[in-house]
C-alpha cells in the first residue's frame, strides 16, 4: 500500500463523531445539524428536468473534456461574471473536491527535492490530503482575527517558497468567509513568478455573497486586471453545489493557464473521471440561468440577518465577507463547547480546531466553532437560540 496513506489525518466529521461518543443528545430537543457545509435549499426544478430529460446520454461514453455546449456555457458565465474572455481553457469536473485533490497529483513533481504545498490555515482538509498523497509536505499560512483573517505571505520563509510547487487559496474562505483582495492576489502572483509554483484557487463559495453591487473578486478577474491575460500558473476551481443547490450532482469546472490545463486533461484522461452526459446537460441549464442563484443568495441573507442578532452579544462573531458560515469565538475550549451543545441542546457545530493544524506554535482554529447556516430559517433560528441559552 502507498505509505503516504499513513500520513492522512482523520476527516473532521470522523473526529466529530468520536467527540460525541458517550454524550447522548438531550431527547427533549429535535436534532439541528449546523456542522456540515451541505446546501439544503431546494434544487431548482428546471435543473432536475434537464437531468431527467437527457438520460439517453447514458448510452454513450462521455469525453473527458466534456461537451462543447457545457464548456461554452461555463465560458460565457466566466466572461459575464469576471469580465474575462470566453476563450479560456476549461475542463468540467465531478465537483471541485475531486479536482482539487487530483490537481496536486498532476502538479507536484516528486523528483524535485522536498516538494512543498502551501495552503491557508484553517483550511479544507482536501488540500492537506492531496499534498500528502502527492509526496509533498504541507506548509500553512495562519489566518487570524487580529489580522482580519487575511493571509500574510511573509509568514513563510523564502526557503519554503523556493521548494513550493503548489499554493492552494480559497476565496471566499472556508471557514472564515474572507475574500482575497487585489493586493493579496498581486503578492501571490509575484511569488508564483519568482518561484515557479502553480496557484489553485478554490472558489466554490463565490456566488454566496451579500452585496449585489459588489460580488467577490475572483482570481481570473484579478489576473486580468493586472495584465496577466495568459493566466500564467493559475487554475481556478468552481462548482454548482453551493451556487445551484445540487451537491449530489457533483458538477464543477477548472479553468485557467492553457498549458497546465492541457497537462491536467492528459492526467484526467487516464484518471477516468469524465462527467455523466445527463449531468452535463443539467449543468448547461444551471450555468445559463441566474435567477435561481439570486434567490439562493436572498435565502442566506435572510438567515444571517435573523441569526446574527441572537448570537452577537453572547459570542464573538460578525458577518463574513461571503459564504454561508459563521466563524464564532467560543468562551473556552471549542471541542468542549461543541460536545456540550450536542449533549445538552442537540445542536451540531464543528470545532474550529478540527479544521486547522498547529503552525507557528498555535492552532488558529482553536477556540472557534464553524456554524453552517444551511438548514431552514426556522432551524437556524432555533439552533441560534439554543446556542444563546447555552452561553447564558
Amino acid at each position: 500500500m502507498n505509505s503516504h496513506l499513513e500520513r492522512l489525518q482523520p476527516y473532521p466529521f470522523q473526529r466529530l463523531a468520536a467527540l460525541y461518543r458517550g454524550a447522548e443528545p438531550n431527547p427533549e430537543y429535535s436534532p439541528i445539524r449546523l456542522s456540515i457545509g451541505e446546501p439544503r435549499h431546494e434544487t431548482p426544478a428546471f435543473i432536475m428536468e434537464a437531468l431527467a430529460s437527457n438520460l439517453t446520454g447514458l448510452a454513450h461514453y462521455p469525453t473527458t473534456q466534456g461537451s462543447d455546449a457545457l464548456r461554452g456555457a461555463i465560458g460565457k458565465w466566466l466572461a459575464n461574471r469576471y469580465k474575462i474572455s470566453e476563450d479560456i481553457a476549461i475542463l468540467p469536473v465531478n465537483g471541485s473536491r475531486e479536482a482539487l485533490f487530483a490537481f496536486a497529483q498532476a502538479v507536484v513533481d516528486p523528483a524535485r527535492p522536498d516538494p512543498v504545498v502551501v495552503c491557508p490555515n484553517p483550511f479544507y482538509q482536501i488540500y492537506e490530503g492531496a499534498a500528502l498523497l502527492s509526496g509533498a509536505t504541507p506548509h500553512f499560512l495562519n489566518t487570524l482575527p487580529e489580522n482580519n483573517f487575511s493571509i500574510d505571505f511573509a509568514e513563510l520563509a523564502e526557503s519554503v517558497w523556493e521548494r513550493t510547487q503548489l499554493l492552494y487559496l480559497c476565496s471566499p474562505g472556508n471557514p472564515t468567509g474572507k475574500i482575497l483582495g487585489m493586493e493579496e492576489w498581486k503578492t501571490a502572483f509575484e511569488l508564483s513568478d519568482r518561484h515557479g509554483f502553480v496557484i489553485a484557487s478554490d472558489e466554490c463559495y463565490s456566488e454566496i455573497y451579500f452585496d449585489e453591487s459588489n460580488p467577490p473578486l475572483g482570481a481570473l478577474e484579478a489576473a486580468k486586471r493586472l495584465g496577466r491575460d495568459d493566466f500564467k500558473n493559475l487554475v481556478v476551481f468552481s462548482s454548482l453545489s453551493k451556487r445551484s443547490n445540487v451537491p449530489g450532482m457533483r458538477s464543477g469546472f477548472v479553468a485557467g493557464d492553457a498549458q497546465i490545463m492541457q497537462k491536467f486533461l492528459l492526467y484526467r484522461t487516464y484518471h477516468g473521471c469524465a462527467m455523466n452526459p445527463a449531468v452535463q446537460a443539467a449543468s448547461v441549464a444551471a450555468w445559463n440561468e441566474e435567477a435561481h442563484v439570486l434567490e439562493n443568495r436572498n435565502l442566506y441573507r435572510e438567515k444571517f440577518a435573523a441569526v446574527l442578532p441572537i448570537l452577537e452579544d453572547k459570542l464573538e462573531v460578525k458577518m463574513p465577507d461571503a459564504g454561508f458560515y459563521l466563524w464564532a469565538k467560543t468562551p473556552g475550549s471549542d471541542t468542549e463547547f461543541s460536545r456540550m451543545l450536542h449533549r445538552d441542546y442537540n445542536v451540531q457545530v464543528l470545532p474550529g480546531s478540527f479544521l486547522a493544524r498547529e503552525s507557528n506554535g498555535i492552532n488558529p482554529g482553536s477556540g472557534f466553532i464553524r456554524i453552517a447556516l444551511v438548514a431552514t430559517l426556522e432551524e437556524c433560528l432555533e439552533g441560534a437560540n439554543r446556542i444563546r441559552r447555552m452561553c447564558s
